[in-house]
């Protein structure tokens, strides 16, 4: 097999690896973009039910967990949401919000891969999947790649491998080894975004409520998110615990605040006074589904009987049930159904001007596979446009 040469090699051809290679040949550098796949964009594809939540009108650095807190500072002031909206503008894709700054296609997150596709098109990018790398060594004048198109060369090398969430779309840890390969520090990675399973005692009674959602805020001792709660087989999901989930240690509890519009202990004392004979389980089926009225009652402990009954802090005690419920997870669902990895390369290590590592002449690590960590609805594809974009400046 012959040797090719190149100035830019971006491995992953995922959001971050995509519109790097854009960024970069847009700049006349000639870059190949090589992926393991057959098919490419599978995370992109499948994001926001397949309408791909892009990015977020509100993404700032607080919405980013890092081991260094401000490493993302830069990327995103440098590239925004708003340079990303007006690129998808540009292409005419039409796109709306949904909620909390989330911005969705219209149509299909086919939209989306499209653009991209045609950006590194548009600037000559060689895209070359089904492309498996054996060895990579650094060279005097960059670097030198084995793979089963035969060797390649190249000035610089972008690592957008991604994480391990979604092992399922192709995810491995094929970046943290060329990290660690090079000298660089690799954080400890677990699932982020993550659903929450139960212990058995739990599991048992809450498994009933399955395809339930309510209001709720979600917190521990670090952070709150009010969003929604959703019952599943298999323990708790929805928004509100993909979001905590993030910051959530193994043997911590989280708190759930299931009626965060109203201060149910009034709503408690109204009834009391204005429909003494009715029946508890009653006046809290007009906050809750029935269904899951009666398993929660049941649940917390509660006795249901008429409102003019209850006595002293009895109603204290039902509104705080539901108010402060407090759950040890027995766990998280894992990378499988995760949609990202906590952890990854050590921002200490790289410039967060450029992304390059400081070390390592010529090496860059952008998107997922850093250890930076988005926010639900939006913010992490907002992390692989920005850092992907920096790093495009550079290569």
């Amino acid at each position: 097999m012959s040797s090719l040469t190149t100035d830019v090699v971006v491995i992953g051809a995922g959001a971050a690896g995509l519109f790097c290679a854009a960024q970069a040949g847009k700049r006349g550098r000639k870059v190949m973009l090589l992926d393991h796949a057959k098919r490419i964009g599978g995370k992109i594809l499948m994001s926001g039910g397949g309408r791909c939540n892009f990015t977020n009108m509100y993404a700032e650095p607080g919405n980013y967990l890092s081991a260094n807190p401000h490493f993302c500072k830069s990327a995103l002031s440098r590239y925004t949401q708003w340079d990303f909206i007006s690129l998808v503008s540009e292409y005419g894709i039409a796109y709306h919000e949904k909620t909390l700054g989330q911005l969705f296609c219209d149509n299909s997150a086919k939209d989306i891969l499209n653009m991209l596709l045609k950006e590194c098109d548009a600037a000559g990018v060689q895209l070359k999947t089904s492309c498996v790398i054996s060895d990579i060594q650094k060279t005097t004048n960059g670097f030198q790649l084995q793979t089963t198109l035969g060797e390649i060369q190249c000035e610089s090398l972008v690592v957008a491998t991604g994480g391990l969430s979604m092992p399922k779309l192709g995810a491995s840890p094929f970046g943290y080894k060329i990290a660690e390969q090079f000298g660089l520090k690799v954080l400890p990675t677990r699932a982020g975004l993550v659903p929450f399973t139960l212990h058995e005692e739990d599991k048992t009674v809450l498994a009933e409520l399955s395809g339930i959602a309510l209001d709720c805020v979600a917190s521990n001792e670090q952070i709150s998110f009010k969003e929604a709660l959703l019952f599943t087989h298999r323990g708790l999901s929805g928004p509100a615990v993909l979001q905590i989930s993030s910051y959530w240690q193994p043997g911590e509890p989280v708190c759930f605040n299931l009626s965060p519009q109203q201060d149910l202990l009034e709503t408690l004392q109204q009834a009391q006074q204005q429909q003494a004979d009715t029946q508890l389980s009653t006046v809290l089926s007009r906050i809750y589904p029935k269904r899951f009225t009666q398993t929660a009652l049941d649940y917390f402990g509660l006795n249901n009987k008429p409102m003019k009954q209850y006595q002293g802090k009895q109603l204290h005690d039902v509104a705080a049930a539901f108010e402060q419920w407090s759950i040890k997870p027995n766990g998280t669902e894992g990378y499988r159904t995760a949609e990202v990895t906590l952890g990854g390369v050590d921002t200490n290590q790289l410039s967060s001007k450029t992304m390059m590592a400081k070390e390592v002449e010529g090496l860059y690590f952008i998107g997922e596979v850093v250890d930076v960590t988005g926010w639900l609805g939006g913010f992490n594809f907002q992390w692989a446009w920005s850092s992907g974009w920096v790093a495009g400046q550079e290569v």
